[in-house]
């Protein structure tokens, strides 16, 4: 890794613990969802970043990848409220997460979510081997009382791209792949009230281009030159609807006709179990040391 992509992911990381902070202080009962999402996406483009995926704000039984669209009408009430974020710079990722328990009845499971983060990063070095993280991770979410989200993972960052290898567990699967210099990763503990499996469930709202092949509709290949310039990122409608207005419909109708898109519903906890996230990124640079590059 040479010194620019470095710091590149030391900048990426230290906008992302930035915004994450600035984020958790519009998640107030009364305030809007849309509103709270817009406002950390042009806070990431103020300080200087991109977004490394849309940013990501999941109610209660919902774990990841809820994006509101641009007439949805959710206000902040009881609800135990995680905000994910990821902002890149020239590619580089900094990942991270927090909850907030708005009814005041789940703080021990957001302490369950960040307290196995915290105890998963003081093992993080050179030699590491991924089942032991998911070991710490799990037994710490147990002794809580809680189940860790078997199904979900934390995972690597590479240059523009969100989810690569390793897979960090939060069990221990018996995975012995050691951590090793020159690895960009995100630690990513999910607590929940219910058995620990999510599926995913609802519309998508969260895209990827995955495939580029010649499309016919000029409508589809003017949204499809916009979604190019998200690098291969994920990307939400609604990005594209406050362009395109109902152009978008065809477009993602069309792309994902030819195969070229990937979708992520929202994924849900099976049993319907609040789930509590905690997430750090983390960098182990060619010489060994550990960065955490999102701790504020």
């Amino acid at each position: 890794m040479d010194s620019q992509t470095r710091q590149n992911y030391i900048k990426a990381g230290r906008i992302s613990a930035e915004v994450l902070e600035y984020g958790k202080s519009l998640i107030r009962k009364g305030n809007s969802l849309l509103d709270a999402t817009e406002k950390i996406e042009a806070k990431i483009f103020e300080l200087g970043g991109k977004p490394a995926f849309p940013v990501q704000i999941s109610c209660n039984e919902i774990a990841a990848h809820f994006c509101p669209e641009e007439d949805d009408k959710i206000i902040f009430e009881e609800q135990v409220v995680s905000l994910d974020l990821g902002v890149h710079v020239d590619g580089a990722i900094g990942d991270n997460a927090y909850t907030i328990d708005l009814s005041g009845s789940y703080l021990d499971l957001v302490k369950a979510a960040q307290k196995a983060l915290e105890e998963a990063l003081k093992i993080v070095n050179v030699g590491t081997e991924l089942r032991e993280i998911g070991k710490v991770i799990n037994d710490t979410i147990k002794s809580y009382g809680y189940n860790p989200v078997r199904n979900l993972s934390g995972h690597g960052l590479d240059i523009y791209n969100i989810h690569t290898k390793p897979t960090i567990p939060n069990i221990d699967n018996g995975d012995k792949t050691n951590l090793a210099k020159n690895m960009a990763f995100a630690v990513e503990p999910f607590s929940t009230t219910g058995s620990g499996v999510v599926f995913e469930s609802g519309l998508p709202s969260v895209f990827m281009l995955e495939k580029k092949k010649p499309v016919r509709s000029p409508v589809t290949r003017e949204v499809l030159k916009e979604i190019e310039g998200y690098e291969g990122l994920p990307f939400t409608k609604r990005w594209l609807t406050k362009k395109f207005g109902a152009k978008t419909d065809f477009a993602l109708r069309e792309l994902s006709q030819l195969n070229m898109i990937h979708k992520f519903p929202p994924l849900v906890e099976v049993n319907k179990g609040i789930v509590a996230q905690a997430e750090h990124s983390v960098l182990i640079d060619d010489e060994g040391e550990v960065i955490v590059l999102t701790k504020a």
